[in-house]
């Protein structure tokens, strides 16, 4: 009966109009209006009869009802309909479950059935590690006990685990550095899908550990006997998720962390003079994604506020309070161009910090042009904007000879892009003189020029060209959009 009523209703409908082809959702959103003023003249609201799903095998029908703000029974105001169901769309797409989300609307007599059509992703993604644990190859390949000294092991990633939008993510890699780790999402159970839970474990041992900074780069220390690094953690959270775009977290960890002792002799300031430490993290974030996809974002906004509270036990040492935030917008200006521009700052409060808490930029933060270099401080602020010229767009490359529709539809798209970054870190000018660092305490900025290449799975490559503020130029490459 079901088969029977969906060719019926997509025998009604033309052709569809709002196949989207990852990752520009910007293109003319769905005729809606005008279907409606077609099929139902002189209605200014319409009650919604059906919504119906097409193409999810794997995932369950209430995750993507959970993204929905209406439902069977609701009446909508005729005026300004496409762009909502435009917006739910959006936010069914931005689960990245599917490669397509497809949406067609038929009204008969004042009463509207919604059609969604999906895509399905692959999900399981099994990627062998292997890596030498050397400098380089020949520095490897001269060493009598070489074969010692490799990594070896799995990344397993698990997406839509059970079909509910559920992320299990497992580590397992065995050799010279050892990590056993697991992490499992769920965004959201019950009806509503609203209350969700976040879980993980993890167990590393490292032999190598950059203890130090000295002239704005890492110093490292590596050891054949033991382990310069051992860590573990536990962390358990509660997710509210309004919809995909709208998400809060709050979350309790408990770490253990040790250094060998020569650490603590390089540098007595790494643990505060200890060679280990136990603390818990309780941590608070509320996001808001309005973009148009979360991959490559062409149009929309994003800000992400989040609050941290850092207690050690058992040696003493002082809480640390961290404040984070970040804004990004995102404009398309016509013509195939793009401009993005994002701020983003943090501020750590402690009477003392330890070494490994005084990262700045050179980690997750970064003025882009100084990759070699890091820069330590407890505050720091960051400017970066960009404009992208969609240069060109080949659609979806399809390969013939693999039936999967999973994997033999290939989009690739291509844009220009120039930007500028510009960030300040406010670090201990003492400090930053005896070792020489002089990065801190001044403006840091770059310029210059990329490519960057979309596909499916989420999949962003960049190669960027750049020219930072000591003149010093580049070429770089990076896995994910710059803002």
């Amino acid at each position: 009966m079901l088969a029977c009523l969906l060719s019926l209703l997509l025998s009604w409908l033309p052709a569809p109009a709002s196949a989207i082809s990852l990752p520009d959702t910007t293109r003319a959103a769905i005729g809606s209006d005008s279907t409606l003023r077609a099929q139902c003249p002189g209605y200014t609201r319409v009650k919604v009869d059906q919504v119906l799903f097409v193409g999810n095998v794997k995932t369950k029908e209430r995750i993507l009802r959970a993204e929905l703000d209406f439902r069977e029974g609701d009446s909508l105001n005729v005026i300004g309909l496409g762009k909502r169901l435009e917006a739910n769309r959006r936010r069914i797409y931005n689960l990245q479950l599917f490669h397509e989300v497809a949406l067609q609307m038929v009204c008969r007599d004042g009463s509207i059935t919604v059609l969604f059509g999906v895509q399905e992703r692959w999900y399981t993604f099994p990627v062998p590690i292997f890596s030498l644990a050397d400098r380089n190859f020949r520095s490897w390949a001269n060493r009598p006990d070489r074969w010692r000294r490799v990594d070896y092991g799995i990344h397993l990633t698990r997406n839509n685990f059970r079909g509910r939008n559920e992320q299990l993510i497992a580590n397992l890699q065995l050799g010279f550095n050892r990590k056993y780790e697991i992490f499992y999402e769920a965004p959201g159970y019950g009806r509503r899908r609203r209350l969700g839970l976040g879980l993980a474990a993890s167990y590393y041992q490292s032999r190598a550990l950059d203890y130090a900074t000295v002239q704005d780069r890492l110093v490292n220390y590596r050891t054949d006997d033991g382990f310069a690094l051992q860590r573990q953690y536990f962390l358990a959270g509660l997710r509210w998720r309004h919809t995909v775009q709208r998400l809060s977290a709050f979350d309790v960890s408990y770490h253990h962390e040790r250094v060998a002792p020569e650490i603590t002799q390089l540098n007595p300031n790494y643990y505060l003079g200890n060679n280990r430490r136990d603390y818990l993290d309780f941590t608070f974030s509320t996001t808001l994604n309005q973009r148009n996809t979360f991959a490559y974002p062409l149009t929309g906004r994003f800000m992400q506020v989040v609050a941290s509270q850092r207690v050690f036990l058992r040696t003493g040492s002082p809480g640390i309070t961290t404040l984070y935030g970040t804004y990004a917008r995102y404009l398309a200006l016509g013509r195939g161009f793009y401009y993005s521009v994002g701020v983003q700052a943090r501020a750590r409060f402690a009477q003392r910090i330890a070494y490994p808490d005084n990262h700045a930029f050179g980690y997750e933060a970064l003025v882009r042009g100084y990759d070699a270099y890091v820069v330590d401080g407890r505050y720091y602020g960051l400017a970066r904007q960009g404009l992208s010229y969609r240069l060109l767009d080949l659609g979806r490359l399809q390969l013939n000879s693999i039936g999967n529709p999973k994997v033999n539809s290939i989009p690739l798209v291509f844009y220009l892009n120039t930007f500028t970054d510009a960030g300040y870190v406010v670090g201990r000018s003492a400090v930053a003189e005896r070792f020489q660092n002089r990065l801190s305490n001044q403006l840091l900025a770059s310029a210059g020029v990329g490519l960057h290449l979309v596909t499916y799975y989420d999949w962003v490559f960049t190669a960027e060209y750049a020219l930072n503020g000591r003149g010093e130029t580049g070429f770089f490459f990076r896995t994910s959009f710059p803002i």
